[in-house]
């Protein structure tokens, strides 16, 4: 399943990008009846259970199989305001996770995962503006493959990880470079307003054999400068969600952020940060495409 959150007239709703469009799923149930039964009201929701995200999949395929009731019901992508999937409790990000950043970026690979946090409030969707903050000129793009755990994680195995997982989203760790460096540590410089963006979807984990074999990029107004592929991480998501469990519960509707590969800002030369008028898509194979503009205040 393709899941995403649609803005509609009553608030945010559950929705689904399927071949024919874009379903919400609220309006679905009211028309399946007993099939519609008990449909979450939001993504959040979904995530609450996995007998409840399960149960999607029987909405779905009952409006797919009634050509009336799929035509009626989808929408076209276009035309639907689609927001970020939800407001995750916890979003745990690792950072050096590709031998090729740590070596353009001058330190050693790690001999384990570099754990760091972003703040929830940092969080916006697709198309919602990146503030630039007045006191950086260094704000940095980062592609990553997000994770979405989907029950409730504590000491797991690797080799058992991935059956914690919901699925997967893009995600973007903005970073204010000078921040960083100068605070000495990286929350601040991670969790500015606006400073993670994510989405568009929730590619649940059946849609994705190996997530370590996905081509990831990062374009700024078209010019791709990052393009690389999961394959290239130094620990695997698998390793990511063992490691971080042993100590730190992760719960359905956390997100990890399994970090970034080379070609990021700072590193280049010249150095290329965002800035007004920008745009920054950050692309997942087989997750999604997310696209947001860059907006400077004063």
């Amino acid at each position: 399943m393709i899941l995403l959150t649609a803005n509609t007239p009553e608030g945010p709703k559950l929705a689904a990008k399927t071949q024919q469009g874009i379903l919400v799923l609220a309006e679905a149930s009211k028309l399946l009846g007993a099939n519609g039964y008990g449909v979450p009201q939001t993504l959040r929701e979904a995530l609450s259970n996995p007998a409840v995200l399960k149960r999607l999949e029987t909405v779905i395929s009952s409006v797919l199989s009634d050509d009336n009731a799929a035509k009626s019901l989808h929408r076209p992508e276009e035309e639907v305001r689609i927001a970020a999937p939800f407001t995750p409790r916890s979003i745990i990000c690792v950072g050096l996770n590709y031998k090729d950043h740590a070596a353009e970026g001058g330190v050693k690979v790690p001999e384990r995962p570099v754990l760091f946090a972003k703040l929830p409030s940092s969080v916006i969707g697709p198309g919602e503006p990146i503030i630039l903050p007045p006191e950086t000129n260094e704000v940095d793009y980062e592609a990553e493959l997000a994770v979405v755990i989907g029950r409730r994680c504590k000491g797991v195995a690797a080799d058992q990880a991935l059956d914690y997982v919901a699925g997967y989203t893009c995600l973007n760790d903005v970073s204010a470079r000078d921040f960083q460096r100068g605070d000495g540590q990286w929350v601040r410089a991670k969790s500015q307003d606006t400073f993670c963006p994510f989405g568009p979807y929730l590619v649940t984990r059946d849609e994705i054999c190996d997530p370590q074999r996905l081509a990831i990029r990062c374009l700024v107004n078209g010019r791709a400068l990052q393009s690389s592929n999961t394959n290239k991480m130094i620990f695997s998501v698998a390793e990511i969600i063992a490691f971080t469990s042993r100590g730190i519960t992760l719960e359905p509707g956390d997100i990890i952020s399994t970090g970034t590969p080379h070609g990021v800002g700072f590193a280049r030369k010249p150095p290329v940060f965002l800035r007004d008028g920008d745009e920054v898509v950050v692309e997942v194979e087989k997750v999604g495409r997310l696209a947001n503009p860059v907006k400077k205040i004063s």
